[in-house]
């Protein structure tokens, strides 16, 4: 019988959630929900010197803004949890006991100093089934000798024992056949007595065990780890349960070579942080998508065809959309360059289809943080869709609709040198003569009217409605004039006139 599709994401709370942890997130999700099955959050926390407060708060936040729904974990709960690895301790306890007690795995003793002299007087040294044998574990040891340091509470490790060798195959969904042989592995540490805490490699195995984990989707840097992750399930005997394996290709650097960092993102000028970051221990503040202005759906949009194809000409699609197509059999192996310009084109697309009820929603803490109140829902909407073919990001509105919430205190200085002459403020005083007396001051009528009066009096109507404009947005820029005339209260317009004829010398 076909096991239910399973999947995990299981990010460290070692600090921000990167992006490329976030694709690997998506591509979980995706697929889950493409073969109708579960996506499960699993915190793999193991590492305590590097836990990091405030990490698993911002992976859930991440996780939530960008709408990859978690079916179980920490915060939703499920039937296999705990969902946290440092609340499991007792669970890896059994199964360390049960590799010591086949023979499958040994203990060592040897100190990081005993470690380091070993490595200064043999080059590349690895601790091996060549090199146990002359050091200081259970394998050279008595049982007596063993116990005793144990009773006196010398720290240990618990090595998992690689027999030579033997040419382990793993099946990767993107990668074909992957083999490698044994001998070239080395003696992984499992477990620390000094945390009671498993190392990643026998943590990740017992628990996509027992959480019933059918794919491992996780990125190319582990994909070392799968022959080893793969002689686990036969030690504990789950070889016939063990989850098919998917290493996606890397992220790659917009420019160079190598894979997407930080530095990249510092240096170009894109976050690199699904959100802002506020790391506890330097102050630091690294910039997000979310606060930089980005639509969620925008972000999903572009991740996702970061080394994936729907199979066709596909490139705006909505996140039923990505589950309805997805498939591995469209990944590439190679890297992904992350192309963060394209990333603004997503973003731009999303402004642009958005309704512009919803976009005034999102623009209201914009009005907020710069204290302008007084304006209606449909004013702020109806202002934002006229200027939003003009922006990539979300405080691009601001820079694009500014006008409509606040008076010019200056006007553009090339524009006033071009547009404005000694004549210009009688012309506008005429102008305010004809628009107090336009009842109907719909962009078509008063667009007649004001028309008409250019032509009758046989001025340039180049320089009077690019006049006109300067007074009233501050600048030569904006949408169709007399549609913003039509939604800006005509006694505003009218007072802006006034204010230019004062002003601009």
């Amino acid at each position: 019988m076909e096991r239910k599709v399973r999947v995990r994401f299981a990010p460290s709370p070692t600090g921000p959630l990167h992006i490329g942890g976030v694709r690997t997130a998506l591509y979980n999700y995706l697929f889950a929900r493409r073969n109708g099955g579960d996506m499960i959050l699993r915190i793999e926390d193991t590492d305590s010197r590097r836990f990091v407060p405030g990490a698993e708060e911002y992976i859930n936040e991440s996780l939530k803004w960008l709408g990859i729904k978690i079916d179980e974990g920490v915060k939703e709960g499920g039937d296999y949890g705990p969902y946290k690895q440092s609340e499991r301790r007792d669970i890896y306890r059994k199964y360390v006991k049960q590799l010591l007690d086949t023979d499958k795995a040994y203990i060592a003793f040897d100190t990081p100093e005993e470690l380091d002299a070993t490595r200064s007087v043999t080059s590349n040294f690895q601790y091996d089934a060549s090199t146990r044998g002359s050091m200081r574990n259970s394998l050279t040891m008595s049982k007596e000798d063993v116990e005793k340091l144990i009773e006196e509470g010398a720290q240990y490790v618990v090595r998992f024992k690689i027999e030579p060798g033997k040419d382990v195959v793993v099946n990767d969904l993107i990668r074909g056949e992957v083999k490698i042989n044994s001998s070239i592995l080395d003696d992984k540490v499992l477990y620390k007595s000094a945390d009671d805490l498993p190392t990643y490699h026998l943590a990740n195995i017992v628990d996509d065990h027992l959480m019933e984990i059918t794919h491992v989707i996780r990125g190319e840097e582990w994909l070392p780890s799968a022959p080893l992750h793969k002689l686990l399930y036969e030690a504990f005997g789950w070889a016939d349960t063990q989850p098919q394996f998917v290493h996606l290709p890397l992220l790659l650097k917009p420019v160079g070579n190598g894979k997407l960092s930080k530095r990249d993102g510092d240096k170009l000028g894109f976050p690199v942080f699904p959100l802002e970051w506020h790391d506890p221990k330097s102050g630091e503040t690294s910039s997000g998508y979310r606060e930089k202005g980005y639509l969620p759906e925008a972000v999903v949009n572009f991740l996702a065809l970061l080394g994936w194809n729907p199979g066709d000409d596909s490139e705006l699609m909505t996140m039923d959309d990505l589950i309805d197509k997805f498939s591995f059999e469209h990944c590439s192996k190679a890297g992904a360059k992350f192309d963060y310009q394209k990333g603004i084109w997503f973003n731009h697309e999303y402004l642009m289809k958005k309704p512009d009820g919803q976009l005034a929603e999102l623009f209201k803490p914009t009005l907020e943080e710069k204290g302008i109140t007084g304006y209606s829902d449909e004013y702020i909407a109806k202002a934002l869709g006229m200027v939003k073919s003009r922006a990539n990001l979300i405080p691009d509105l601001w820079t694009q609709a500014d006008f409509f919430f606040t008076a010019p205190d200056s006007y553009a200085e090339k524009d006033v040198k071009k547009r404005w002459s000694a004549e210009t403020p009688g012309i506008m005083e005429e102008l305010i003569n004809v628009l107090e007396g336009i009842d109907d001051m719909t962009s078509a009528n008063a667009e007649k009217i004001v028309l008409d009066w250019i032509a009758s009096k046989g001025y340039h109507l180049g320089n009077v409605m690019n006049a006109f404009r300067l007074a009233v947005v501050g600048a030569c820029r904006g949408p169709h004039m007399f549609d913003i005339t039509e939604l800006m209260p005509k006694e505003e317009v009218i007072r802006r006139i006034r204010k230019a004829i004062e002003n601009i010398k």
